[in-house]
């Protein structure tokens, strides 16, 4: 049989995992059952493991000699509310609402697949199971902790779910080798001004007040000091301060994030909100300053990756593969993130679409919706198709 051949035969395995993972959804960098799931799955098969943080997985396949291709999928979920109607709801207040319970049952396909062909592997491919991903921490805490050394990775491949998408499950989407996914960074404005009686508002500095002119403000970073051609996404998702009617506050804050598709724009918009939040903060007497939280860098495809992983790709005549490149559709990336920039910013890397879901076959909600549905028909065919490139790759580069 063929790779693509022998994943079909693993269906069943890989929906399963998918479907307990969906019932046992958790967040952020803790992910004892999910960790605890993924261990256990991997020594089955025959995989030593090792723990990087709390719930980062790291195991491999192959020879300990060549090059090193390195496999990752996330692992974390979303703090939403499932209202899907499904049989595997989840069973506690958070939800695979962005389809990472697909990606580690590809990888633990992918697992198996590897597995059965060991002694075919011309180097070693490295398996990363990560958490985090939706707090833009999971990546960089396991480059931070040797994910790409011991042995050192010379290459890597991700991909992620798409429900509600034309492009038909079963298939395989490029997403084109000029494809960017933003930077992404998290930040907190701090105002510590002076609370006073609301009847007597000279007497103090109302951070209600600079707050409003520091949102204004920053607008203007997008409209009067970004190339119209280059793109940012500035968002204040948060603005909170006071607690009663007639009392001005002492302190006050906002939360947002900002999104660019270069690095340069990046730490450029930065630069201009720290002088700005600082700057307004002085002129109405209070203090005004911004906390970087968390962030990722821009995800990008490297070309000669992606030029030999589509041709990996096309000679998988039971996969269908869309080639942005070559449909001339434009980028599927756009300005949403991914964190598995840590690692494409370090090693040469492609990131590919695995459709999930039709919206003329009723998968219309897309990731994050608490009524989104991914479907599932399509994961034997990815976890195929990392294999497939991960020994391909290895085999022209011995």
């Amino acid at each position: 049989m063929s790779i693509f051949q022998e994943a079909q035969s693993l269906k069943e395995t890989i929906i399963a995992h998918r479907r307990h993972l969906h019932q046992i959804p958790e967040l952020g960098l803790n992910l004892p059952q999910t960790s605890a799931y993924v261990e256990e799955q991997l020594h089955k098969l025959g995989y030593e493991t090792q723990r990087i943080g709390s719930s980062g997985i790291v195991a491999l396949a192959g020879k300990k000699e060549g090059k090193c291709f390195l496999l990752r999928a996330d692992m974390d979920a979303l703090p939403v509310q499932e209202r899907a109607e499904v049989d595997y709801k989840s069973t506690n207040d958070n939800m695979h609402a962005c389809g990472h319970d697909c990606h580690t049952a590809v990888l633990l396909g992918a697992a198996q697949l590897l597995k059965a062909h060991e002694d075919e592997i011309e180097g070693q491919i490295k398996l990363m199971f990560q958490p985090a991903e939706e707090t833009m921490e999971g990546g960089l805490e396991m480059v931070e902790g040797g994910v790409l050394e011991n042995p050192h990775v010379d290459a890597a491949m991700a991909g992620h779910v798409l429900t509600a998408t034309p492009m038909p499950v079963g298939s395989l989407i490029l997403m084109g080798s000029k494809t960017k996914m933003a930077a992404v960074d998290w930040f907190t404005v701090h105002i510590t001004g002076k609370g006073c009686h609301g009847a007597m508002p000279n007497t103090g500095v109302d951070p209600l007040n600079v707050m409003s002119h520091i949102y204004l403000a920053l607008q203007t970073i997008n409209a009067r000091e970004i190339d119209p051609m280059d793109n940012l996404v500035l968002t204040i998702g948060k603005m909170q301060g006071g607690d009663v009617n007639n009392v001005i506050p002492n302190e006050a804050e906002m939360r947002g994030t900002i999104r660019t598709l270069s690095n340069e724009t990046r730490a450029m918009v930065k630069s201009r909100m720290e002088a700005i939040v600082s700057s307004i903060g002085t002129a109405f007497g209070a203090q005004a300053t911004v906390e970087w939280c968390n962030g990722c860098p821009v995800l990008m495809q490297d070309p000669a990756v992606y030029k030999e992983a589509a041709g990996y790709l096309k000679q998988m005549k039971e996969l269908p593969i869309i080639d942005i490149d070559e449909v001339g559709a434009g980028g599927v990336g756009g300005m949403g993130s991914e964190d598995f920039a840590h690692v494409a910013n370090r090693v040469p890397s492609v990131f590919v679409g695995i459709p999930a879901g039709q919206p003329k076959d009723g998968y219309v909600n897309p990731q994050h919706h608490p009524k989104a549905i991914f479907q599932e028909d399509g994961l034997p065919g990815a976890a195929a198709a990392f294999v497939h490139v991960a020994m391909q790759w290895l085999k022209d580069h011995k």
